[in-house]
């Protein structure tokens, strides 16, 4: 599907050429336009690296390899540059996609390894015991839902996965008891058996809100240390 035009190419490369002129602020030139200031700042970012062909609707994502996802966060990382410049120097669509980049690196994601699709995630289904499903949710939950990295951890497949961690997400720790098939079903938890997984999964959870915490902290200070440069 084609990305939406709200605002024709015509007009935005006019918005950006005005800008780039020096004719009329970004402030100003985003308020006529109807766009936020980010909004524009993109478009001429884009329009500067790609020229007008950039600021046209495309047809599917940008796809950018492991090698170009490594370099831009560690140029970043580095003091290579802002959020911008960093995404002007490697042409990436959009600051959102590059943060993703960073977060995902500072979990110690695999570039190489793809969010969807991909062999990893031909991995065939296979039974797993409760335990097995509590201590494999927590995991991919600690991991931000690094569902790559959880697979090649436990070896079970991604529609399991993605299964269990919605069932966590709208039942609890009850939602991992498995009762289907003609096997016999596992009984329902304990009390102490339920605080226990419920403690487990909790702390996963903590400890992947700690990790998001602790990156955009880093992240604003980097970007208030460059704008004080």
């Amino acid at each position: 599907m084609p990305q939406n035009e709200r605002i024709p190419t015509e007009d935005k490369v006019k918005a950006v050429e005005k800008c780039l002129r020096g004719t009329i602020s970004i402030n100003e030139c985003a308020a006529r336009t109807g766009v936020s200031t980010t909004t524009l700042n993109q478009w001429i970012r884009l329009y500067e690296v790609r020229g007008a062909e950039g600021l046209k609707p495309t047809e599917e994502y940008r796809r950018y390899t492991a090698e170009t996802k490594t370099r831009a966060v560690e140029d970043y990382l580095s003091d290579g540059g802002s959020l911008n410049s960093i995404c002007k120097k490697y042409d990436i669509s959009n600051k959102s996609m590059l943060q993703k980049w960073i977060k995902r690196y500072n979990g110690h994601g695999d570039f190489k390894q793809p969010n969807t699709g991909g062999a990893i995630y031909m991995v065939k289904s296979r039974e797993t015991t409760l335990d097995e499903r509590i201590e494999i949710v927590s995991y991919c939950i600690a991991n931000n839902k690094d569902y790559g990295k959880t697979i090649e951890q436990y070896g079970v497949s991604y529609k399991q996965i993605y299964g269990w961690i919605r069932k966590y997400e709208s039942e609890g720790a009850d939602g991992l008891i498995d009762g289907r098939g003609k096997r016999k079903p596992e009984g329902a938890m304990s009390e102490v058996e339920k605080l226990k997984a419920q403690l487990k999964l909790k702390e996963a959870e903590n400890l992947r809100l700690q990790m998001e915490n602790d990156l955009l902290k880093k992240l604003e200070e980097i970007e208030r240390r460059r704008g004080l440069d």
